[in-house]
């Protein structure tokens, strides 16, 4: 309501009764002009009420909302279900136009300012988590592995020669995929085992860049999170190498947001070097349903271009996400959750140790993994399908997560054979489960894991005993 709606209301009702209305709705214009003018996380996240209403006011300024609109466009944001309508906010005309995924629609006034505050938003998460000095982002509507694709499909207007990307072997399908998607040609390094730990071998990076030649690498492709035992790739020393050797450097940090490790390495990496734009996942990172990812980085310009490669307008759904779940965070509840991650870590770290020492086992030493754990698996006596029952009847005791390494797989993607696919190495010394403390775990989620891993442990290794009450 305006003013002049509240003057006509005071002529039904006491003033005092309008005036007190109007004061609650100044309190929530107030809020979502300073959303607007500072394009910020507010300190303390909004309640859904006030979320709600910035979503109605925002979809008003949408054509297809304007009351009395008459549209005769092939486009025209018509919904046939009123559910549907419901379930996007009447926010149909998606982001972007045909030739940027961040311009502004005319049409669509409204979801052109909802994209433009949630990458806004999600800048500024990115520094709150560590990338202190990252400079753009955007919100993508697909998952990591198309987003990589994206990036490199950008980096080839400046290096059209280029045949091949260094890929950095991390066992997961989709960021190997992307590399072929994207119309490259994978050249696998395989880790250096160091202990228990798989770490980057920058040796042979910078030897396949002296044998193929700096001119035919398109770039090189790192990770930071990452199942254990492999650990956060060398990205400050890879970032040197591609600055020497004038070559593209992408990193896929799909659920490294959530890691004050991970995000420090890549805002080091960026002053010491090279890094030209950083990957992460929407759902891994902020709690929101899958098909959204963030392509970021420290130089706006080149953000800008991998924007503009994008084809086509976009779906909002990932950017209505992202909005409703940052402004209910707020920057004091994000970092408080930041925090949490990281003492679970720790806990679920203590906690698994208790279980597998019980059994003779132990859990594998992996300090350069911020969210990964990966226990021991070494009964002579059990085979690995056996092993790999662990995971199937924890996941039939609503345990879901836990991953089961055998080193036995063999995998062809692409073309290329990954033996011992699942251990990022040919030939792991031992079998090994994984378990992860990814953001907004709980210490009941551990306590309840811990107590279904040690039954299901103790019938799988029949000379001990259960215990449930080792917590």
């Amino acid at each position: 309501m305006n003013d002049k709606i509240f003057e006509a209301c005071s002529k039904i009702l006491p003033q005092g009764y309008i005036s007190q209305c109007q004061g609650a709705r100044n309190s929530v214009s107030n809020s979502i002009g300073e959303l607007i003018t500072k394009r910020r996380l507010p300190e303390h996240g909004w309640s859904d009420d006030l979320i709600e209403t910035l979503l109605s006011e925002l979809s008003t300024m949408d054509t297809n909302n304007f009351h009395g609109n008459v549209g005769v466009g092939e486009r025209e944001g018509r919904i046939y279900s009123s559910l549907v309508r419901r379930r996007h906010f009447r926010l149909s005309h998606g982001i972007g136009r045909s030739g940027d995924i961040t311009a502004i629609q005319p049409k669509a006034a409204g979801s052109s300012l909802l994209n433009n505050i949630t990458n806004r938003l999600v800048l500024d998460s990115l520094r709150i988590a560590g990338a202190t000095s990252c400079k753009s982002c955007f919100a993508v509507p697909m998952a990591t592995g198309m987003a990589l694709t994206l990036c490199m499909q950008t980096f080839r207007n400046s290096k059209p020669s280029a045949k091949y990307v260094i890929w950095l072997r991390i066992d997961q399908k989709s960021c190997f995929k992307s590399i072929a998607t994207a119309g490259f040609e994978s050249v696998v390094i395989e880790r250096k085992l160091e202990g228990d730990q798989l770490v980057t071998d920058l040796l042979a990076i910078e030897e396949t860049i002296e044998r193929l030649g700096a001119d035919s690498i398109l770039c090189v492709m790192s990770t930071t999170s990452c199942f254990a035992p492999r650990a956060i790739d060398d990205i400050e020393g890879i970032a040197k190498l591609c600055d020497r050797y004038h070559i593209s450097h992408l990193v896929n940090n799909a659920y490294g947001v959530q890691s004050s490790k991970c995000m420090h390495v890549i805002q080091q990496a960026s002053r010491v070097g090279r890094l030209d734009a950083f990957v992460q996942s929407c759902d891994k990172n902020y709690m929101v349903p899958v098909g959204g990812a963030v392509i970021a980085g420290f130089d706006e310009s080149l953000i800008e271009a991998i924007s503009q490669t994008y084809p086509g307008r976009a779906s909002a759904a990932p950017s209505i996400d992202m909005m409703i779940t940052l402004l209910s965070f707020g920057a004091s509840d994000f970092k408080n959750l930041l925090k949490e991650r990281k003492e679970m870590f720790q806990y679920l770290l203590e906690k698994v140790k208790i279980v597998a020492e019980k059994y003779g086992e132990r859990v594998l030493s992996t300090p350069s993994n911020p969210i990964s754990i990966a226990v021991s698996l070494t009964r002579e006596e059990m085979t690995p399908s056996q092993l790999t029952q662990i995971g199937s009847m924890l996941f039939t005791r609503n345990v879901s997560g836990l991953r089961v390494v055998t080193g036995n797989e063999e995998k062809t993607i692409n073309g290329h054979t990954f033996t011992g696919f699942g251990a990022h190495y040919d030939a792991y010394p031992v079998c090994y489960f994984t378990v992860a403390a990814a953001i907004g775990i709980k210490r009941q989620d551990i306590d309840t894991f811990c107590v279904r891993l040690d039954k299901v442990l103790s019938k799988l290794y029949s000379n001990k005993p259960s215990c449930d009450n080792f917590l």
